[in-house]
């Protein structure tokens, strides 16, 4: 088990900013050394990102580094929780970004 934050971006019609952020993943996982943990996927009304293999200090200024990256809709929030959760948003949501 390790810990796990989920990135919740809502929905757009202009979805273009998704590939942005997938690509702006990569980058987070150089720099930072954290990795994707899973595959983002669209859910209900929001697009979830998954990040682990970092502190939960780490993960979180990722997380708000791709809330505020541009052309990334506004209202996005992370889900703290971890590998083992059986299901997406379970754990302590903390809004992005992190101040």
């Amino acid at each position: 088990m390790a810990v796990l934050v989920e990135i919740h971006v809502p929905m757009t019609a202009d979805a273009e900013w998704i590939d942005d952020v997938g690509d702006f993943m990569i980058d987070l996982e150089e720099e930072l050394g954290l990795e994707e943990y899973d595959d983002g996927e669209e859910f209900g009304e929001v697009y979830i990102f998954f990040i682990a293999g970092a502190s939960e200090k780490t993960l979180l200024a990722a997380a708000s580094r791709v809330a505020t990256r541009g052309g990334v809709p506004a209202g996005a929030f992370a889900m703290v929780t971890d590998t083992d959760a059986p299901q997406f948003g379970m754990g302590r949501r903390v809004d992005l970004p992190v101040r």
